[in-house]
């Protein structure tokens, strides 16, 4: 537990330092807290990136121009042992919304002069006092919605500036008991495990009780959309998943982990899979893509109860060949 709470406190004189840096000194502060060889991850257009000046450069000095007075309302802070490499590193694991002032366009997304919140929710592998990878996936989608300019039809669920935990209890800046830690990966492994009897014939609704509270909230990305209770999951988002796509193979991850009653994990990409049904209000395009996805649990006693879900749709339209932010420049 040491481990992880020294792990935090990188993390946190980090968060500190480039949320407060300007877009002319982040490229210094983001370098004063991660590794020379740092990898960075992140969602369509921005991907992968190496070493802080390009990091800086490509993304945290322009989304601190477009969003001025820029500031992290935290929701979830937990750190974890990552199971995909049997327990060897540590990650530590923030979600929340960046909110800002929209003084600026931002990849061509018109600014408003109001209020604006990007969803996002960052993995920071932590070695040697050093964060030495990231992964920082954020709902751009959602911000265009803000501003005028939704890139899909509507969605089969509801479309929100999602809250944290109904518990309030994510931000684990203190020690928690391993134990609870343990309960709650176990139940995350459990679900996915249950991903791989899509075809068992066991009804959806009656799979998913397996590891889901009936009152469980799935907090979906713009696209997509929110949902509550395990009939109307099933009937907004998992049932019309799953009937518009084949071929999905097993599930990756780069990291998975948990602490107290909270976990996650991100994959790149997390599976591929063949869209031969129509998804959020577009056609079958018969062309395999890939899901870059992030999900972030709360367990409620001996199972889980809500999900923030990220998913690099603009990435997987790309494959499917719309460009929606090009579409938005032209």
């Amino acid at each position: 537990m040491s481990d992880f709470q020294d792990a935090k406190a990188v993390v946190r004189a980090y968060q500190a330092a480039v949320d407060s840096a300007t877009e002319d000194t982040v490229a210094a502060e983001l370098s004063a807290h991660t590794s020379a060889d740092y990898l960075w991850r992140g969602m369509h257009p921005f991907d992968i990136r190496n070493g802080a000046n390009e990091v800086a450069e490509v993304f945290w000095a322009p989304l601190k121009t477009a969003l001025t007075s820029l500031t992290r309302r935290e929701d979830i802070f937990l750190a974890g042992r990552n199971q995909m490499d049997n327990f060897q590193s540590i990650w530590v694991v923030s979600m929340g919304h960046f909110m800002g002032l929209h003084d600026a366009p931002w990849l061509g997304i018109p600014a408003t002069r109001k209020m604006a919140f990007l969803r996002y929710a960052e993995f920071s592998k932590v070695e040697n006092g050093k964060i030495t990878e990231t992964a920082l996936f954020c709902d751009i989608p959602h911000l265009m919605v803000q501003a005028g300019v939704n890139p899909f039809p509507p969605q089969t669920a509801a479309h929100l500036v999602q809250p944290g935990p109904v518990t309030h209890t994510g931000i684990m800046n203190a020690a928690q008991d391993p134990a609870e830690g343990e309960k709650t990966l176990a139940v995350i492994n459990a679900m996915i495990n249950d991903l791989g009897i899509w075809q068992s014939g066991l009804p959806l609704v009656e799979e998913l009780a397996r590891t889901w509270n009936d009152d469980m909230i799935w907090w979906g990305p713009t696209g997509i959309g929110a949902t509550y209770t395990i009939a109307r999951y099933a009937e907004q988002h998992a049932g019309p998943f799953r009937a518009s796509f084949t071929n999905r193979t097993g599930t990756g991850h780069l990291s998975r982990l948990a602490e107290g009653e909270f976990g996650g994990f991100f994959g790149w990409p997390n599976f591929t899979a063949t869209a031969t049904g129509g998804f959020m209000g577009f056609p079958a395009t018969g062309k395999p893509g890939e899901f870059r996805v992030v999900d972030i649990y709360r367990r409620g006693g001996e199972k889980l109860s809500e999900n923030w879900v990220f998913i690099d749709l603009l990435h997987w339209l790309k494959d499917q060949g719309l460009d929606v932010l090009g579409r938005l420049n032209a």
